[in-house]
């Protein structure tokens, strides 16, 4: 997951590949909204673990956003019953961003509007998310193998 203060990304594994796949972004809310939503999504998809990035600072430090995504993960991580990976996501954002397409302008050569700046955000953070499953999948691969 890529935990944002507006937005939660969400991916999912593909155990038979060992690939990770974009799913859904949900808009922040409380806990209690959250943990339903997450708690329908691992329902719904045998969810098995949870990966959460961890915004470090470029230095590797943990700064206030990464005490409160550690805070958040682990809190549920216990509501769902899951064990928690914490993944290093700096920079994910920026490389979903970059595999992407641009936003274009609009046939009139307007500025996107609102709601499609507002989808295209949703999307980069579901594939943020998907490159910090994938970064995890591929961490624990290398050790295995």
């Amino acid at each position: 997951m890529d935990l944002g203060s507006r937005r939660l990304g969400v991916a999912l594994a593909d155990p038979r590949t060992g690939s990770a796949r974009p799913l859904v972004t949900l808009r922040r809310q409380d806990a209690e909204h959250e943990g339903a939503a997450l708690a329908r999504l691992v329902a719904e998809h045998g969810v098995t673990e949870l990966v959460v990035g961890l915004p470090l600072h470029m230095s590797g430090d943990e700064g206030v956003q990464a005490l409160q995504t550690r805070a958040w993960a682990e809190a549920m991580a216990e509501r769902l019953g899951l064990p928690l990976s914490l993944r290093d996501e700096r920079l994910s954002s920026v490389a979903a961003e970059e595999r992407m397409p641009r936003l274009r302008r609009g046939s009139s050569g307007a500025p996107p509007g609102d709601r499609r700046r507002e989808a295209h955000r949703a999307r980069i953070d579901r594939e943020a998310a998907a490159g910090i499953l994938q970064a995890e999948l591929d961490a624990r691969l290398a050790v295995e193998g």
